[in-house]
C-alpha cells in the first residue's frame, strides 16, 4: 500500500499501523504518535467495545533515524500501557471489596428471608441488619478506597506521564 504525492512527480512509499486504545487514553496517543513519525490517518470505533477506539497511522518508510524512532516509539507504547494499569489500579481493589461485601449482605438477606419463611422472625430481623449493612456499606466503602488508591497512585501517574513526554521529546528531536 503506497502513496503518492504530486500527480507522481515524488513518490513515497508508506507504512501504516492500526492501534487499538481505551477511549481515554486515545489523545494521548493521537499526540504522541506523531512525534515519532506518524501522521493521522483517521480513527474509528473498534469491533471490540464502545471504550475502545482504534487509531490508524502512516508515515514514510524511509523516514531518517527510523531504528532509533522504533526503539523511542516501544519506549513510549510500554509507558503507556503502564499508565493505563496504573489508571485502572485505582478500582480494580474497591471494586473487589465492594463486591464482597455485597455479596456476603445478601447472602445474609437470603437467610432473613428463610428465616422469614420458617416463622422465625426475630432471626429474620437479626440477619436483615447485616444485609442492609451489607448492601450499603460497599458504596460508601467503595468512594473511600477510591480516593486513598487515588492519592497513592496519582505520584506515579504523574511520573508516567513525564516518561511519556520525555520520549516524546526526544523523538520529536530526531525528526527535526
Amino acid at each position: 500500500m503506497n502513496g503518492s504525492t504530486n500527480n507522481g512527480t515524488n513518490f513515497i512509499g508508506y507504512e501504516y499501523k492500526e492501534v487499538a486504545v481505551k477511549r481515554d487514553m486515545k489523545s494521548v496517543y493521537a499526540d504522541g504518535y506523531p512525534n515519532f513519525g506518524w501522521v493521522s490517518d483517521g480513527s474509528v470505533a473498534a469491533d471490540i467495545g464502545i471504550s475502545i477506539v482504534n487509531l490508524k497511522f502512516k508515515r514514510d518508510r524511509k523516514i531518517r533515524n527510523k531504528a532509533e524512532l522504533t526503539r523511542l516509539q516501544r519506549l513510549f507504547e510500554s509507558s503507556a500501557k503502564e499508565l493505563e494499569k496504573l489508571e485502572q489500579s485505582k478500582t480494580t481493589t474497591a471494586i473487589t471489596i465492594a463486591f464482597a461485601i455485597g455479596i456476603v449482605g445478601t447472602a445474609f438477606m437470603a437467610g432473613s428471608v428463610f428465616a422469614f419463611l420458617a416463622n422465625i422472625i426475630p432471626l429474620c430481623i437479626i440477619l436483615a441488619i447485616p444485609a442492609f449493612i451489607g448492601w450499603a456499606l460497599p458504596y460508601f466503602l467503595f468512594m473511600k478506597l477510591i480516593a486513598k488508591r487515588t492519592e497513592t497512585v496519582a505520584p506515579l501517574i504523574e511520573q508516567q506521564y513525564d516518561a511519556i513526554y520525555g520520549v516524546c521529546e526526544k523523538a520529536h528531536g530526531l525528526l527535526a
